[in-house]
């Protein structure tokens, strides 16, 4: 059976040492008085919740799966789900980083982000339902009007209610601009909202008395494309001025979708049957409403892979310390005993720690987009907003796409590490790897963000926003450029900084020529990116273990810290090389090729 232990050393010393997130809050008057007894007790609880309430669930979730009543066209969760979520309500959890004005206890939303990374590692299924109800709440907190803002967030916040997008239709997934829902003009201001919905995760439960659903339609003399798109707030229970729920709204659940994993969550195939809606925003403007909750959205779908990540790795580790197998090379290490535990041998070792330096160093990153996001909304220096907005906005593709595909290589290596034990059910690894499946797929495919970053985020400000992050790797660069214990983690990083800038120059001109040559080389400049990131956090963590072992500090997790680092940059920042010949490969390889693809 799986087990999971909250990571609170590693999220204490990327909080608290690497980042020092209580100094920078000192900043921001509404988190002033934020201190880190308070950071370290919600965590302590929050870990307690995710391991003790939400992760038994996760292997009789995956088995049962939900199940919808075609007569009535209610979905009924896994057994426990329901409970959970009550208990999760009860406890305020769902309030943690929202708005006081409405209900939220106002915390940073640094500690928002690592509760939900253990609910994910608990269960990312079931942790899609509150998840979900965050982004909803995002958006109208951002563009809802003052009516709906009261009768709505309140419910949200408190986590009475739960909040669903609803984007997705079976013509139409990432291409919005085809979407044919639509929305039709009623004399008292509300909408009637005709159309169908697919993969909508979280469409339709039993956990919550109410969904909101954020639904994208078009109104009658809307343009075409996605600069026609609206946005429309529509419930499963109407809801009158005073907040009760009246009648059944005209959106039902008319089937759950049959998937590889997430089995616990509901994906559900919504209809709606001229449903009553309220418009959010304005008239044909949906898209920069809806991309609040989307960006949420991306943010937590790497969080989820960070989160099986970690507790794949942290199982595979666990594992491989009593699995007897074979002598090691160079002779016997545990005498007596029949053969040695397979953690002598090299490739497993490699194995478990591509795992953990991936989830050390995702957890780096998401924290401090988090850290961000904060400073972004609440700083006051303006300045501050705006250069931590960029820097979001840059790195989200970077935590959808990187986080994800490096959590299907992380999961899929911990599976490798039970040998056949990890393909068969009992020992739960194989359900890791299918329910991350979905993170490299959802909210923008992959390729999706890629296209993005290099095309948008990147050549669309001639690299403004990227040389930004370049002067934060210059900056480390130039502070431990001369320290020889840190070369082995600058010098790497250095290098590659000087080398995507000749990287990103060559793309951009290439793609002048032919615009296809952005969507040749997105995915692996992608990748490329993401190491550069992942390296100045690596180097940076380096650089706090180092001095802490310099002072004295004897604690093993300094070293455990640098000997990850170490491989790291040894065996997975290499890649990049590799990633950058094949994109400057050139477009042609893949579209010259109509023989080969007839």
């Amino acid at each position: 059976m799986p087990q999971y232990t909250p990571p609170l050393r590693d999220m204490q010393f990327v909080i608290h040492e690497l980042f020092r997130v209580t100094e920078q809050l000192k900043d921001i008057p509404k988190h002033a008085e934020v201190d880190a007894d308070t950071i370290n007790a919600v965590l302590e609880e929050g870990g307690k919740f995710a391991s003790e309430v939400v992760f038994p669930l996760n292997r009789t979730g995956d088995e049962q799966g939900c199940t919808l009543n075609k007569e009535t066209h209610e979905v009924t969760t896994p057994a426990g789900f329901k409970e959970a979520y009550a208990k999760y309500v009860e406890g305020g959890w769902p309030a943690l980083s929202c708005d006081p004005e409405y209900g939220g206890q106002g915390l940073p939303f640094v500690l928002n982000q690592c509760f939900y990374e253990m609910l994910n590692s608990a269960n990312q299924a079931w942790t899609m339902y509150p998840g979900l109800s965050h982004g909803a709440y995002e958006a109208l907190h951002a563009h809802g009007t003052p009516e709906q803002k009261k009768l709505f967030l309140p419910k949200l916040v408190s986590g009475v209610w739960t909040g669903t997008m609803c984007l997705t239709e079976p013509h139409c997934g990432t291409d919005l601009g085809l979407l044919r829902t639509k929305a039709e003009p009623q004399a008292d201001g509300t909408y009637r909202i005709t159309g169908n919905k697919i993969f909508i995760s979280a469409g339709e439960h039993d956990m919550a008395e109410n969904i909101i659903h954020l639904v994208l339609a078009r109104l009658p003399d809307a343009p075409q494309g996605s600069k026609g798109i609206s946005l429309f707030l529509v419930p499963k229970y109407k809801v009158k001025p005073d907040g009760s729920l009246g009648e059944r709204n005209g959106i039902y659940c008319g089937g759950l979708e049959h998937k590889m994993g997430i089995h616990g969550n509901a994906t559900a195939q919504l209809v709606l049957d001229g449903a009553v809606g309220t418009l959010v925003g304005e008239p044909n403007k949906g898209l920069p409403a809806m991309f609040v909750m989307m960006n949420a959205a991306r943010l937590g779908v790497g969080n989820q892979s960070l989160g099986l990540t970690e507790v794949a790795y942290q199982n595979a580790l666990a594992y491989a310390k009593e699995r007897l197998q074979m002598r090691a090379l160079s002779g016997p290490k545990a005498k007596d005993k029949p053969a040695d535990p397979i953690i002598v041998h090299p490739d497993v070792r490699k194995m478990l720690l591509t795992a953990k330096a991936y989830a050390e160093g995702g957890r780096a990153v998401a924290i401090y987009c988090t850290m961000l996001l904060d400073k972004e909304l609440y700083h006051p220096d303006e300045k501050v907003r705006k250069d931590s907005e960029e820097i979001v906005a840059l790195l989200t593709p970077i935590v959808k796409a990187f986080l994800t595909d490096n959590g299907h290589i992380a999961t899929n290596a911990c599976m490798q590490v039970f040998g056949g034990h990890g393909y068969i059910q009992e020992w739960g690894m194989e359900q890791f790897v299918r329910d991350n499946r979905i993170n490299m797929i959802y909210e923008g495919t992959n390729t999706v963000q890629s296209l993005d970053l290099l095309g948008r985020k990147v050549l669309g400000n001639n690299g403004a926003t990227l040389k930004k992050f370049g002067k934060l790797v210059a900056q480390l660069v130039e502070e431990e450029g001369v320290n020889e214990k840190m070369a082995e983690f600058i010098n790497p990083v250095a290098y590659l900084g000087d080398q995507l800038t000749k990287f990103t120059t060559e793309i951009g001109f290439k793609a002048f020529q032919n615009p296809d040559e952005v969507g040749g080389a997105a995915v692996d400049y992608l990748r490329v990116l993401g190491h550069l990131v992942f390296g100045y956090f690596w180097a940076r963590m380096a650089q706090v273990a180092l001095q802490q072992i310099e002072a004295g500090n004897t604690d093993p997790f300094y070293q455990a810290k640098l000997q990850t680092a170490r491989f790291y940059f040894a065996r997975l920042f290499p890649e990049t090389a590799t990633l950058m010949r094949t994109a400057r490969s050139g477009v042609g390889v893949l579209l010259d090729t109509d023989a080969a693809l007839a």
